[in-house]
């Protein structure tokens, strides 16, 4: 996340129909079977983890940072794209400049599915200079890129197609999703029926915030955080802030999930989803710490398995 906030029925149907309705049958016909929508299947947080470990190794063996324009965050990118490609992704690099340095998008279209209505989800790739950045952002990264295997792995159908994305230089500016948004036509920009955005998701001293932008979103993610007994509060610390904002300006809906930044948990919160009153959901928000160390695998856990329902119940 970012510093600043920058036609006709027959008399035949009829009849069948009136049947069914009071309790009738039509001799010899069998039951219409049930029409269900696929289910999303448990996201294991241990892969996620496992993508967190490898962004950590390319950090550290890079300076010990994933920025915009350095060896790392390419290394980032190569990992991600050599995992979608090995799933059976269309997978797009999108480069551009920002601060006199190459970026870099990574787009991956899953086959498939009714262009005319895409639901993409993403997350910022690259970290600040300072640090790994694996709260900020490897935990969205590596959420949306077990979501997009796990679609490969159930042979995922949908009705709508699905697209996967990971922004170059969100912590300059929102750059990389801005110059995706801003290049796109506007009949394709108006194909896109949903942007799901993902950025920090396991933060050590969690809180479970829901954007509140679209309400077809927002409702899907309260839905299910509903079902597991978690409550949540609408996200306002990171309002405008991540790649979520480019698209909102150009009117496609979007939503997302947070577990907040260097804001400090209150007590009224800690009553509710436990942790430590007084203290910055974060510490290690944009430092050094952000590493491995600096996760909650339950919120991690439970954030990744939201965003692998949201994809499920958007685009079927």
């Amino acid at each position: 996340m970012k510093l600043s906030v920058s036609g006709r029925a027959s008399t035949a149907g009829l009849v069948t129909a009136v049947m069914l309705l009071t309790g009738g049958s039509i001799a010899g016909a069998a039951p219409a079977p049930e029409v269900t929508a696929a289910a999303a299947p448990d996201i294991p947080v241990a892969n996620v983890k496992a993508h967190l470990t490898q962004l950590q190794s390319i950090a550290t063996a890079n300076g010990g940072n994933r920025a915009h324009g350095r060896a790392g965050y390419k290394a980032s990118l190569d990992y991600v794209k050599a995992k979608l490609d090995a799933a059976g992704y269309t997978t797009t690099i999108q480069q551009f400049t920002s601060s006199s340095r190459v970026g870099y998008n990574l787009i991956a279209d899953w086959p498939g599915g009714d262009t005319n209505q895409v639901v993409m989800a993403g997350s910022h790739l690259d970290s600040v200079a300072s640090g790994a950045g694996i709260n900020d952002n490897g935990s969205g990264s590596a959420a949306v890129l077990e979501t997009a295997l796990a679609v490969s792995r159930a042979g995922y159908q949908p009705t709508k197609h699905l697209r996967f994305a990971w922004w170059g230089a969100e912590e300059l500016g929102l750059v990389g999703s801005r110059y995706y948004v801003n290049n796109l036509s506007s009949t394709n920009r108006a194909k896109i029926s949903g942007y799901l955005n993902f950025d920090m998701i396991g933060s050590p001293n969690p809180g479970y915030f829901v954007y509140d932008d679209d309400p077809a979103i927002e409702k899907t993610f309260k839905d299910y955080f509903t079902g597991i007994g978690v409550p949540t509060e609408i996200e306002t610390e990171g309002d405008g802030r991540s790649d979520h904002a480019p698209f909102k300006s150009a009117g496609v809906p979007v939503g997302g999930l947070f577990t907040g930044a260097s804001r400090t948990k209150t007590a009224a919160q800690v009553a509710k989803w436990g942790g430590t009153s007084g203290q910055a959901f974060d510490r290690c928000y944009h430092s050094s710490c952000d590493t491995t160390s600096n996760i909650s695998d339950t919120a991690l856990n439970r954030n990744s398995d939201a965003a692998a329902y949201a994809v499920w119940e958007l685009s079927s």
